[in-house]
């Protein structure tokens, strides 16, 4: 049987996490998806961790050379997938992995792209940075409700993709995580099916999260004023 998705990975030292992640990754799903982790540099802590783990062959990491930045990770783990459905989250426990077998249907059934929303009724997110939850909160119902997009939650990094679209759009983003909420905007101004599904998000229990505020929110901004643009012409894909 085929992988029902790629499942992406950014990891920046996050050895002790990975073991957690890995690990419940295989028992609930074995060799039903393949999992990309992508690391920026050779002495990550999260590869001697990685390779200590028994895991399927499905399973794998990979030293990316797209540039520092979870972004340019993601990006290279897409390009890497040869799933028709990819899937990004994060190494350090705070998806609900049960979650992806769910978005990767919504995908099968014609999503483009199937987000994990932390915001919607059902969902919730328990720890964190308060007002990096009330800017993202925010922006999720502002735009839902003003500009239509079909979720609640783009800033939240746990979605999948369906790999007909990531290859309609190039992604612009370079830097941080603001690529979740690029795709979002890509496919609103598309007009492609948007789907979400509620998930509780737990924040991390080992080590410290790497998301900068005050360097990467006017990078969200911009792709949340995008969103309000018009429809996207073929030759503007």
């Amino acid at each position: 049987m085929s992988a029902i998705s790629t499942v992406i990975i950014p990891a920046y030292n996050e050895g002790r996490n990975i073991l957690k992640t890995i690990n419940e990754l295989k028992n609930l799903y074995g060799d039903k998806i393949n999992v990309l982790v992508v690391v920026d540099f050779g002495e990550d802590s999260t590869i001697s961790h990685f390779s200590r783990l028994e895991k399927p062959d499905s399973y794998s990491l990979v030293i990316q050379n797209y540039g520092p930045g979870p972004a340019n990770a993601i990006r290279y783990g897409i390009d890497q997938a040869k799933t028709a459905c990819v899937t990004v989250m994060m190494a350090d426990g705070s998806d609900d992995i049960r979650a992806i077998f769910e978005l990767s249907n919504l995908v099968s059934r014609g999503a483009a792209v199937a987000c994990a929303s932390r915001y919607m009724s059902g969902g919730q997110q328990i720890g964190g940075l308060r007002f990096k939850k009330f800017l993202s909160k925010s922006a999720g119902k502002s735009l839902f409700l003003f500009a239509g997009i079909g979720t609640h939650d783009p800033t939240n990094s746990f979605k999948s993709y369906s790999k007909d679209f990531l290859a309609q759009v190039r992604i612009e983003s370079r830097s941080g995580f603001e690529i979740g909420i690029e795709l979002v905007a890509k496919a609103h101004r598309l007009r492609l099916p948007i789907a979400e599904i509620p998930t509780i998000w737990l924040d991390r229990t080992v080590g410290e999260s790497r998301f900068q505020v005050a360097k990467w929110a006017p990078k969200y901004l911009r792709w949340y004023i995008y969103c309000f643009g018009p429809k996207l012409r073929t030759t503007q894909r």
